[in-house]
């Protein structure tokens, strides 16, 4: 039975029953949410290689980047259409927005000219027919509706109370649902401020641990113990499932910080947009964004300081999902997160825990480290199985030491033959030669970046005094192609500065 399965079981049982039927357009809405890593990587391969065509709802940065040729956007001001991928849109909608700001100012500024000429030469009888011309002109005069920006939800989080060093222990865990055996024997710790990323495959048990240390379920064998002061507040995978869906979104927040107070409340609501007559809206007509948004206000409104949360950016919109992350970069507590967006352990994750086969490694670092360290792994396991393949069968018979072993079997005291001193200088100078060689290429490569970035700062400063002018927007394939021309070399100098501040480095030490 499908409520038998986690949330990424249940995803893929549905994918599975619409790709096999290989529609003639496929309508997709939200299809990587609750998907692990891997089976994310297999369903952007199958749709690469999709033959017929797909309309996609996602909120993936990096998925929609690796998917789709064009993009319908859903604006404050109407439904646009963009050629290209997401980063090609939003490059495209910024240069839009920045051109369409420019026309503007200049029209106010030829509007606010006009006036005071009309104001000026209102009572002149010389000017009389000049003041109706401009009259006329700024009747005539047209208007530039610039873009109204997307309303985001944007919240910090209150200083937290310190806890104590652990702030979870979890010691000879169990669980198992039925026969099947989830966890047996897990020993767990998590430290005051780390920011630990659980990650694995779809059904490892990645939920069940964050709602063990949640105390949503009990486990088996073990124990699982608090550390002192801590209080936790966990965000649950399935939402939905939580809320009282005859409550209104006013009360569903009220009854979980009932100290809060009428003020802090709907401050906290507006902030996460619900605004006005939203907060009255009872929770069964919300949609699946706006129950997250709703399941996100419970838990803000008494954070505590240690969160447990379970795919929080699934159903929030790309804006709200980044804009949490950035929230979360400012929690002063201790955070321990499911997630499989990408952008969002890159971002957060100070350690990564792999739950897989019933077992949690930790990894410290970053999840590009942790990926690092995998394909090294990988690589390693790879170059074993090669060199046992090449082993010969029979055994090596015992030769004479080598010039090294002997080296380091001569007794104390031991004085060197003039040869060996040779061989010995030789080898130092070859080593100093290599020094040398290596400082003069970094030198060299640290000069071409100077010189380089001198070269665009000078080209930027020369367009940023005609993107000033505003003669330029007169023609307008000229203004276009200088802005796109000054956001262009703008990334491109940052990598430059990236890429001479590590060399620099690399040359310190």
């Amino acid at each position: 039975p499908l409520l038998q399965l986690s949330g990424g079981w249940r995803m893929r049982a549905m994918l599975a029953s619409l790709l096999f039927q290989q529609p003639d357009l496929l309508l997709l809405d939200e299809p990587t949410n609750h998907l692990d890593m891997p089976t994310v990587a297999w369903f952007a391969d199958f749709l690469a290689r999709y033959k017929r065509a797909f309309l996609l709802v996602c909120h993936d940065r990096e998925f929609l980047n690796e998917q789709i040729s064009r993009v319908i956007s859903i604006e404050q001001e109407t439904v646009r259409q963009f050629a290209g991928n997401y980063e090609q849109y939003t490059k495209q909608r910024l240069e839009e927005e920045q051109v369409l700001e420019n026309k503007a100012k200049n029209l106010q500024r030829q509007r606010e000219q006009t006036q005071r000429f009309i104001a000026r030469n209102r009572a002149r009888k010389d000017r009389a027919k000049q003041v109706q011309s401009r009259i006329r002109a700024l009747g005539k005069m047209e208007s530039v509706d610039t873009y109204r920006k997307r309303r985001v939800i944007h919240f910090s989080f209150p200083a937290c109370g310190r806890a104590g060093q652990e702030v979870v222990r979890l010691q000879g865990v169990g669980k198992r649902y039925g026969d099947q055996v989830v966890f047996g024997g897990l020993d767990l710790r998590v430290r005051r401020g780390e920011r630990i990323g659980i990650i694995g495959p779809n059904g490892a048990g990645k939920t069940t641990l964050l709602r063990l240390m949640a105390g949503e379920v009990e486990p088996e064998a073990g124990t699982i113990e608090l550390g002192y002061k801590v209080e936790a507040g966990y965000f649950a995978q399935h939402h939905s499932e939580t809320l009282n869906q005859n409550a209104t979104v006013y009360e569903e927040v009220a009854a979980r910080g009932p100290d809060a107070g009428i003020t802090r409340i709907r401050t906290l609501l507006g902030s996460l947009l619900f605004s006005g007559d939203d907060v009255d809206k009872r929770i069964a007509v919300l949609s699946g964004g706006e129950r997250s948004r709703v399941a996100l206000a419970r838990l803000l409104i008494n954070p505590g300081n240690l969160l447990l949360m379970d795919e929080p950016t699934n159903h929030l919109d790309l804006e709200s999902s980044e804009s949490l992350a950035e929230s979360l970069c400012t929690y002063d507590g201790t955070l321990v997160f499911v997630s499989h967006n990408r952008s969002l352990v890159r971002r957060l994750a100070s350690r990564i825990w792999e739950v897989e086969n019933g077992q949690v490694e930790t990894y410290p670092g970053t999840l590009d480290e942790y990926l690092d360290s995998c394909r090294r792994r990988l690589g390693a396991q790879a170059e074993g199985a090669v060199a046992a393949e090449q082993k010969p069968a029979t055994r090596a018979q015992p030769g004479p030491p080598s010039p090294g072993r002997a080296e380091r079997t001569k007794p104390a005291g031991f004085k060197r033959t003039r040869a060996e001193d040779r061989e010995r200088k030789r080898l130092q100078a070859l080593v100093r030669e290599e020094r040398s060689r290596r400082l003069y290429l970094l030198r060299a490569r640290v000069n071409e970046l100077e010189k380089e970035i001198t070269h665009l700062e000078a080209l930027q400063n020369e367009r940023s005094a005609l993107l000033a002018d505003p003669g330029v927007y007169a023609d307008k394939e000229r203004s276009t192609e200088l802005i796109r021309s000054f956001n262009q070399d703008k990334k491109r100098l940052e990598e430059l500065t990236e890429q001479w501040e590590r060399a620099e480095a690399k040359l310190d030490s």
